[in-house]
């Protein structure tokens, strides 16, 4: 029987009790309520009312996503229960802030985009996590074999992500196969001190792999035989294995019954003969990626003849041939999937033969095709009535009249890119018909304008992310209907609209999602309009306002006071000083600035900005600043765990801006 929490409540005026509601329900129904509060402020709100409603957000949290190192151990021991930590926000991790972490509930690490820490800190961790099943190391270039032999004492580790982890070898990556033979996925992405006798030790000694990603390592055939023996292996990435040929795929010969999934992207020294040795023993074969590698032929595509069960074809960048898209829609009959993106050579004849085919098509990649015209979209539209997405971005020929035919007949498009196309007010009247769009991108598209704008937003409510970069004809009154239409919406790119104005961005504050908004060269934004997105979008994480230059403190302050979920701004080139610039270091969660070309910003100022700024990783400055800021500060900064990009853009009056800053910072030397 479920235990019921005793009241704690008690009225401040008399000594009668008042019998709180919540006090009623058990805490696997107040747990059952919190899963519906998806949002971070949500989940606050609740655990700030009581000591008692503090206490049982503390035990219902599972995923914690801290922002800084050192909070790290009082967030851990307030939430003891949880299962996932997510470290990727911290810039600084380090041994000793990996000492606080531990918990036999703990069962996946995220440490991809943290740096500092060495083989004794993960160490602790595994020492600490008895049950750690999922450890991401992507990116730790720092650690080598010593730390490999750390993770090694994780035995029950099941997935593990090494990408860009050069300084490990096969001795490394042969004691974690030794050690942790329960893992199930494994990505060595980018390991370049891991060669064949690694991957065969892992192969030998890890039974139980479905995943596993070699991209970029320096492997030959030699190791496909022992993967190859893999009995539950479903998923084979060899991108980029530049020793990988025709004679080494030969060990497909041997069959491998699990494989569902394999990418031969940027396998160059692979033809058709190496594809027929692949398809002798990979019946079972559902997902193939073959992009920027050989022709695809008609020998190519007669090597695809076996894989009955293929569902997805990927050739991205690759050279077709009329005859190759004709076999290929012919022998594989299943597709779900086709992405032809940045393919040179597909023309209305091959595209038009391919879709024919397949009736139950649900994704088409046809980027950058720019041969195909009205004929192909025709077919498309007619015969691919299940797509849900559909990305034609620059197919310069298709004429307007196309883009009717698509909201006529694919009505269960979620995704559609027509960016750099010729479609106008029509073709989008067409395409509100597709009520379950969610992303619609219509950047550098000059024939659209608010009418067709204002038919997207009356009747497409699920819209989530709308591209209209350059869409130079497009004003307030079309992005009010997107306002008002699709409150759901999370992401909004207007730059370069110039006929924008505060009035956009004030309808765009009633959306309450909204998580990224771009604007940069919209010249008649003000700080009046930046401030109202402060207020109304809570949820802000990306905010893009370069060239705006009438935006100047007044609209910055409130991003400082307001936006707490800021985690990328780029103000360059706005009217913005020392003080706009300072009031961010309110922003917890601000981790990336590009501010180029602030007039208003002095040496002086920017120091202490970027001092205040805890949480900074990325910041982009003009090279001047190099030389004008203190050196021990730009060293502690780095020591920190912050970056710093320096640009050699020109800036108007630089020689007298520069004069300027010198002579400040003498002053400021002169105090010191």
């Amino acid at each position: 029987m479920k235990k019921h929490r005793t009241s704690m409540a008690e009225t401040p005026s008399s000594t009668s009790t008042f019998i709180n509601l919540f006090d009623l329900l058990s805490e696997e129904i107040i747990f059952a309520i919190l899963d519906y509060l998806d949002n971070t402020d949500d989940r606050k709100s609740f655990s700030i009312v009581c000591k008692s409603f503090y206490s049982i957000e503390s035990k219902h949290r599972r995923t914690l996503r801290p922002l800084r190192s050192e909070h790290l151990p009082s967030l851990l021991k307030r939430y003891s229960q949880i299962s996932r930590l997510d470290l990727t926000l911290c810039p600084r991790i380090t041994d000793a802030s990996l000492s606080a972490v531990a918990g036999d509930a703990l069962r996946s690490v995220d440490l991809s985009r943290s740096s500092f820490f060495t083989g004794n800190g993960l160490a602790a961790v595994v020492a600490r996590c008895r049950n750690l099943v999922e450890l991401d190391l992507s990116n730790a270039t720092q650690i080598r074999d010593l730390a490999a032999s750390a993770i090694a004492e994780a035995k029950n580790l099941e997935r593990l992500w090494l990408g860009r982890c050069k300084l490990i070898t096969d001795i490394g990556i042969g004691c974690i196969a030794v050690g942790c033979p329960k893992l199930k996925l494994v990505s060595l992405r980018w390991c370049l001190g891991i060669g064949d006798l690694g991957v065969e030790l892992l192969a030998v000694k890890c039974k139980e792999l479905r995943s596993l990603d070699l991209s970029y390592l320096p492997i030959t055939s030699k190791c496909l035989p022992a993967i190859l023996r893999l009995q539950y292996l479903e998923e084979l990435i060899l991108e980029g294995c530049f020793a990988i040929d025709d004679d080494g795929l030969a060990a497909f010969q041997q069959g491998s019954q699990s494989l569902k999934t394999l990418d031969l992207s940027s396998c160059q020294n692979v033809s058709q003969v190496g594809l027929s040795s692949l398809t002798s023993g990979t019946e079972c074969l559902q997902h193939l990626t073959l992009a920027y590698g050989s022709a695809v032929t008609l020998d190519i595509a007669h090597s695809l003849q076996k894989l009955s069960k293929l569902q997805s074809i990927k050739l991205d960048g690759c050279l077709v041939t009329t005859s190759g898209l004709q076999a290929i829609g012919n022998c594989c009959s299943l597709l779900r999937e086709l992405s032809l993106s940045k393919c040179s050579g597909v023309t209305d004849e091959g595209l038009t033969s391919i879709v024919k085919q397949q009736k139950e098509l649900r994704k088409l990649d046809v980027t950058c095709c720019r041969n195909i015209t009205y004929v192909s979209i025709a077919h498309i539209a007619n015969s691919c009535t299940s797509l849900v997405s559909l990305r034609m971005e620059s197919c310069t020929l298709v004429p307007r009249e196309a883009f009717v035919l698509i909201g006529q007949r694919c009505l269960l498009l979620e995704e559609l890119d027509l960016t750099d196309n010729e479609i106008d007010d029509e073709g989008l009247k067409s395409i509100s018909k597709c009520l379950k769009l969610a992303i619609l991108k219509l950047g550098i598209c000059l024939n659209i304008t608010d009418e067709g704008l204002t038919y997207i937003g009356n009747k497409c409510s699920k819209l989530l992310e709308l591209d209209l970069y350059r869409s130079t004809e497009i004003t307030d009154s079309g992005v009010l209907a997107i306002a008002g239409g699709c409150l759901g919406l999370e992401m909004i790119n207007v730059s370069y609209c110039k006929e924008i104005t505060d009035g956009s961005l004030m309808s765009l504050a009633k959306c309450p999602k909204l998580r990224a908004l771009e604007c940069r060269g919209c010249p008649l934004v003000t700080s009046l309009g930046v401030a109202a997105i402060a207020v109304g979008c809570k949820r802000l994480t990306k905010l893009d306002i370069k060239k705006c230059y009438n935006v100047n403190d007044i609209g910055v302050i409130p991003l400082g006071h307001f936006s707490q979920n800021l985690r990328q701004i780029n103000m360059s080139f706005t009217s913005t000083t020392d003080v706009g610039l300072l009031s961010l270091a309110n922003i917890r969660c601000l981790q990336s600035m590009t501010i180029l070309h602030l007039k208003g910003l002095t040496p002086r100022g920017l120091a202490a900005a970027l001092l205040a700024c805890g949480g900074l990783i990325k910041v982009k400055l003009h090279s001047s600043f190099k030389l004008l800021l203190p050196q021990p500060l730009l060293s502690h900064l780095e020591a920190r765990g912050c970056v710093f990009q320096w640009r050699e853009k020109v800036f108007q009056d630089e020689m007298e801006d520069s004069k300027s800053w010198k002579l400040q910072l003498e002053e400021m030397n002169n105090e010191s």
